[in-house]
């Protein structure tokens, strides 16, 4: 008998804090994020209750390295990807377990000049212009209609 499984993961939120990237020792670079989603259900008086959850999500490579780039705390995102349990020991012998998300695909929900206004230390405005009138970010470059396929 074959039996079928499957392990997806869609989540659509906020970034709780600024990416982290780091390299592992295999040179690849890997990217952390802790995404916000609300969840919400009624009480037993009907109201309505949003309940805010938190995911930790590993974006591995380039995908990792432009999200490092270009998201922020607060950085609307959509990721989509798989879970994967880990287990460990401490330095005090105890047995530890997580699950976290390692994201196959990530998606910037937030236009290039709200990922722009979100930078640190930013002169930019609405449009994502600086001062010199450069575009900054993903899809910065020259108009969809432009690119050859």
């Amino acid at each position: 008998m074959s039996y079928f499984t499957i392990n997806r993961v869609v989540l659509v939120g906020r970034l709780t804090r600024d990416p982290e990237l780091r390299a592992l020792p295999s040179g690849t670079s890997v990217c952390g994020l802790r995404i916000a989603c609300n969840s919400s259900y009624k009480d037993a008086d009907g109201e309505l209750v949003e309940r805010p959850n938190f995911f930790d999500v590993s974006a591995y490579g380039a995908a990792g390295e432009t999200v490092s780039r270009y998201m922020r705390r607060g950085s609307r995102i959509a990721v989509d990807g798989r879970l994967e349990w880990r287990e460990w020991e401490t330095a005090e012998q105890e047995r530890r377990q997580a699950v976290s998300v390692v994201a196959d695909t990530v998606q910037f929900l937030d236009s290039p000049g709200e990922r722009s206004q979100a930078a640190a230390g930013s002169d930019e405005d609405e449009t994502g212009a600086t001062d010199g009138g450069e575009l900054v970010g993903v899809g910065a470059g020259p108009a969809e209609d432009d690119l050859v396929f």
